[in-house]
């Protein structure tokens, strides 16, 4: 059972926990503003002396994130708990790939992942050995099936997709991300590696967190939820976020059911 944190709010379940993986969007902000009341939740863990990741599936490295979130008004001491999926791809790509040609899809503002190996980016997709994956082109940010087309003589290489969330809202404007293009790719038979959440290597990249009791938090059941299911952590779901509709109209227990996933709990926004 779904345990409601709003009339109680995190502060009870605080000192359950010595480690909390938190999101950011969604969580901490909206894509445009910070949340007020989420920030000091973080202020408060740090009063607690417990430690927090704000574990981002953003395909972009940890200082470009960091740098979008002091323009926003965060501060340094909690900017630098920022770690990224594109950090993680970054690690991987330049220990594996960054001598092989590629393809990049995605929007000219994710290029900066890249910049230590952009003579290798190919204009072609024929040209390249593999396909990097941050996002959508611009001009085609909701057509999924110019992806298929573009993928279908394509498929016998590999994909590295460094964002697999599906959708995000910016504001009030639903788009969709990275992991909807890698899905495409995958069902149509093609292999992608991925980085982020739900995957363990983010998490394990990110801090030791070797024998610490862990809460994980997010708004997301594909991403945020299952990687804590999938690493036996205990989860809280915020519902004011990716899944508002559904939870309003289904319940938190339906919802999670039909995403295969399990919360342990749930709270509209995260409050002290």
């Amino acid at each position: 059972m779904t345990k409601n944190l709003d009339k109680d709010g995190f502060c009870s379940i605080v000192d359950n926990y010595q480690l909390f993986y938190i999101d950011l969007w969604g969580v901490i902000h909206n894509g445009i503003n910070l949340h007020k009341e989420a920030i000091n939740v973080l202020k408060e863990i740090t009063k607690k002396g417990k430690e927090y990741i704000l574990l981002t599936n953003a395909p972009r490295p940890n200082d470009v994130v960091k740098s979008f979130l002091e323009n926003m008004g965060m501060e340094k001491e909690i900017r630098d708990h920022v770690f990224t999926s594109g950090q993680a791809s970054l690690n991987y790509l330049k220990k594996n790939l960054s001598t092989k040609k590629f393809f990049h899809v995605g929007p000219p503002r994710d290029f900066d992942l890249f910049n230590d190996f952009a003579k290798m980016k190919s204009d072609n997709i024929d040209d390249g050995e593999y396909i990097l994956c941050t996002g959508l082109f611009e001009k085609f940010e909701k057509d999924l099936k110019y992806y298929k087309d573009l993928f279908e003589k394509n498929l016998d290489k590999e994909m590295v997709c460094t964002n697999p969330d599906l959708i995000v809202d910016r504001g009030d404007k639903r788009e969709l991300c990275a992991g909807s293009v890698a899905m495409v790719f995958e069902k149509m038979g093609g292999k992608v590696v991925y980085f982020g959440k739900p995957y363990p290597e983010v998490y394990n990249l990110s801090i030791n967190n070797k024998g610490k009791k862990i809460l994980s938090v997010g708004d997301n059941l594909n991403t945020d939820i299952k990687g804590a299911n999938l690493l036996n952590y205990d989860s809280l779901i915020i519902s004011n976020g990716i899944h508002k509709n559904e939870i309003k109209e289904k319940g938190i227990e339906a919802t999670a059911k039909s995403y295969e996933t399990i919360c342990n709990y749930i709270q509209s926004d995260l409050k002290w």
